[in-house]
């Protein structure tokens, strides 16, 4: 009985050495992909980030604080990208729950060709819609001159901090859509009709049931959309005109034009610290309301 005992404990200790082994060996691929283009490129932006600028531009290797301490006299394109990126994960939520709602509940038989029409401007570059925009925004033909022509006033959208918010809820909309579309198309329509039979609101029904389903899906899409808003380029140098200083422009500046690496990289840093910053109080802030409900339901 010992014997057999034994017998079957090494067996069991084999069968998991076998399966360590090859769940090292299919996540070995992943694993070497991740250093190779994330933890190396990081790893070698803080060391630049700690050096000073060669002679004829670059990096120059040293031991110094004085990037950062540059980057903390001037926080304008970090203060410009956070209240923008904001402002824009806050508009995509605005326009992307209703329609998001719409087509997981309402469209019906168009939900399909709703889709399509939402990914099909998706289809041409990126650069091209951004730069069509300008027209939209022509002080003569677009929307500004149409409102001359009507009204006589006259006003100026492009150079604006309005025209890069327009164009960053546009270009980024569908990153908050589709997540909760997702979520919502799972929503069950018979619990808000027993909300409405027990006297509940729309708003207590939205706040109680449609909201916490949603929730994971508005997650997502708030940190899709927030990410990649922070290190904005394109938006604010066509529609901003270049007169609205963001990160990405701070930082094509500091590697390109000016060629001083350090300085680039700490600002690279500095904006990777912001965002895990800003995201995870954004994660914390949405697992407290949650608890919240939770607890408040019990």
């Amino acid at each position: 009985m010992t014997a057999a005992t034994a017998r079957g404990s090494r067996l069991a200790a084999g069968g998991r050495g076998r399966s360590a082994l090859l769940t090292s060996l299919l996540v070995f691929p992943a694993t070497l992909w991740y250093v190779a283009l994330l933890v190396a490129p990081l790893a070698i932006v803080v060391i630049f980030s700690f050096g000073t600028r060669a002679k004829n531009g670059g990096y120059a290797p040293a031991l110094t604080l004085d990037n950062y301490a540059d980057l903390l006299n001037r926080p304008e394109p970090f203060v410009n990208s956070l209240v923008m990126a904001t402002a824009g994960t806050v508009g995509c939520l605005l326009v992307g729950l209703p329609l998001a709602y719409y087509l997981a509940t309402r469209a019906g038989s168009r939900k399909n060709v709703l889709l399509l029409l939402l990914v099909i401007p998706f289809w041409t570059s990126f650069l091209i819609r951004t730069y069509a925009w300008l027209l939209i925004f022509n002080p003569d033909t677009g929307i500004p001159g149409i409102v001359k022509l009507l009204t006589g006033a006259e006003f100026r959208v492009r150079g604006t901090p309005i025209a890069v918010l327009v164009g960053l809820v546009y270009g980024y909309l569908p990153l908050m859509v589709f997540p909760l579309y997702v979520t919502l198309e799972r929503l069950d329509r018979t619990l808000l009709e027993a909300s409405k039979d027990l006297g509940a609101g729309r708003w207590a029904t939205f706040r109680q049931i449609t909201l916490p389903i949603a929730l994971p899906g508005l997650v997502t899409g708030s940190i899709l959309v927030f990410i990649p808003m922070m290190g904005e380029y394109v938006i604010p140098a066509i529609l901003g005109y270049g007169q609205f200083y963001m990160m990405g422009n701070a930082l094509v500046s500091s590697f390109l034009e000016a060629r001083n690496w350090p300085a680039g990289s700490a600002r690279a840093v500095g904006l990777i610290a912001v965002m895990l910053v800003t995201v995870t109080f954004y994660l914390w802030f949405v697992n407290r309301g949650r608890r919240t409900r939770e607890t408040s339901v019990l």
